[in-house]
């Protein structure tokens, strides 16, 4: 027998992005908000993360309106606040929250975002009863979403989180850009890469020709270090061009020689909500001391936000939309608390929700750039990284100049 009204007629379901943005997040929104719509769902956007559910509430009406899902960043904003109390802010906003998820009759909530925004929602389901689904976003592709990466019959535990795509595809881009430069004048570039907790962007700069690397997983203690400027000097001579690009994470933890210990360089000690302070500047300290320590001339730059920002590239729009399908499933099935995720690293043609799973949110917290894909002896990226990012960006984006001019020696 025919339904005369779509399965959820009647009921609301609100979005709500969190942390920091990601070329991708329009497009996650969009998704959701269309296949909800198909169900029956009115759709509401929440205004600036948690925060537009605080005070009289900050909403949006989404349904039946245009949505440019290619347009980077996200339409309803965001922030890092958090609900629940924290050293920055004491106060338990939580019934504030279900407050207005009442107001605005709101049924379910699909939350876009990390490890906080998702764990914060995570708790309102536990602690509260609430209703929700949440959504994975992060350039550093550190959520733990369990997708396996099949290399030369090994299982490697990998990640493909919607936003990070789009930022390597960039950061691949920058490096390839960045590259020229540096051969220009024979110069060392440390290009400071967006990564907190791990290093999954940073490899992306081996798409753009970058050899050697550094990323958060591996302290740089003092022997270690002893070590990088070896490869460093090493890796210059051998190049063709006497150049390197060199990416680090901000999140890279250096020995410092006066301090005698190791440690993040920050470019802010005040802390977030949820208790981050912010990293920066650790591509100047490490490009001064190879100037100083091996006598090349080493320069820092910092790609900074650039990574988040601009169009939603191809693989993150099929992303988000194959993301999107399984929200379907588990809105059907009422099944909340959880967040969908690839179940495998797949090239662009095969995202299909077959090839999707879901996890409890409460499991979701961080994964670190797997030791299959870095050299730590080296300092660089294994073959099995590059055969994951192929995956992702197919082939690497930059070009050599291959020129062996030969010497002009003058007459006697």
């Amino acid at each position: 027998m025919a339904r005369e009204h779509k399965l959820f007629k009647g009921k609301t379901l609100a979005i709500l992005s969190g942390g920091g943005d990601t070329p991708a997040i329009n497009s996650s929104i969009e998704s959701v908000r269309n296949r909800a719509s198909m169900l029956g769902y009115k759709v509401y956007g929440i205004k600036k993360g948690w925060k537009g559910l605080l005070g009289d509430g900050d909403i949006v009406d989404l349904s039946h309106q245009p949505y440019d899902g290619w347009y980077g960043g996200t339409a309803l904003n965001s922030s890092r606040t958090n609900p629940f109390p924290s050293k920055k802010n004491p106060e338990n906003r939580v019934p504030q929250i279900l407050k207005n998820l009442k107001r605005y009759k709101i049924d379910v909530l699909v939350t876009i975002g990390g490890d906080d925004t998702n764990g914060a929602a995570k708790r309102l389901y536990e602690t509260e009863g609430i209703p929700v689904i949440g959504f994975p976003k992060t350039i550093d592709n550190d959520l733990r979403t369990g997708t396996i990466h099949k290399y030369n019959g090994k299982e490697i535990e990998a990640v493909i989180c919607p936003g990070f795509p789009s930022a390597a595809k960039a950061i691949a881009e920058f490096a390839g850009r960045i590259k020229t430069t540096a051969e220009s004048h024979n110069r060392v570039i440390v290009l400071e890469v967006m990564g907190r907790d791990a290093g999954w962007l940073t490899g992306t700069s081996i798409f753009g020709g970058a050899k050697l690397g550094l990323i958060p997983e591996y302290e740089i203690t003092k022997e270690r270090k002893r070590m990088f400027f070896e490869r460093v000097k090493q890796a210059y001579m051998d190049s063709p061009r006497k150049s390197l690009v060199i990416p680090v994470s901000e999140g890279v933890r250096w020995y410092d020689d006066k301090k005698d210990k190791v440690d993040v360089v920050y470019a802010s000690s005040e802390l977030d909500e949820y208790g981050h302070p912010r990293f920066g500047g650790i591509s100047g300290v490490i490009a001064s001391e190879i100037s100083q320590k091996l006598g090349l001339d080493a320069r820092a730059q910092i790609t900074g936000y650039y990574a988040r920002s601009g169009i939603c590239r191809k693989y993150d729009r099929r992303l988000t939309t194959t993301l999107a399908d399984k929200v379907v499933d588990l809105l059907l099935r009422e099944k909340y608390g959880q967040m969908p995720v690839l179940s495998k690293v797949v090239p662009y043609h095969e995202l299909e929700e077959y090839n999707t799973s879901s996890i409890d949110m409460g499991t979701i917290g961080n994964k670190p750039l797997s030791e299959d894909y870095f050299d730590i002896d080296k300092f660089e990226f294994t073959d099995a990284y590059s055969d994951f990012l192929k995956k992702i960006l197919k082939y690497p984006r930059f070009l050599d100049f291959n020129s062996d001019f030969p010497a002009v020696v003058p007459e006697k």
